[in-house]
């Protein structure tokens, strides 16, 4: 039932690695997904495994490091929304990527 299910969700998604962004405070800034291969096939099913990055300009790098501003995640496909805000834990780890 489980694969059926997964199945059905990856049909229906394709395209969305072009679909998830990082909201800091007010800005969002979109992903850019890794073009090494096609990760929705030309039938338009969506691959079960995504490789995204985000280019961050100084100021962005910035304003990720103030802790007054709120980091969300999300995705805003129009066959799946979601969106969450990324624990103080995870914000953390992420700070020290950039240094």
């Amino acid at each position: 039932r489980k694969p059926a299910l997964r199945l059905d969700f990856l049909n229906k998604v394709g395209g969305i690695e072009e679909k998830v962004y990082m909201k800091i405070g007010n800005e969002k800034i979109l992903a850019i997904p890794e073009k090494d291969l096609d990760r929705t096939s030309d039938e338009g099913k969506a691959s079960s495994v995504q490789f995204i990055h985000f280019n961050f300009s100084e100021q962005q790098i910035k304003n990720f490091f103030n802790t007054n501003n709120e980091i969300i995640i999300g995705i805003e496909h129009k066959s799946y929304n979601h969106m969450t805000k990324i624990s103080e834990e995870v914000r953390k780890a992420l700070i020290e990527d950039f240094k």
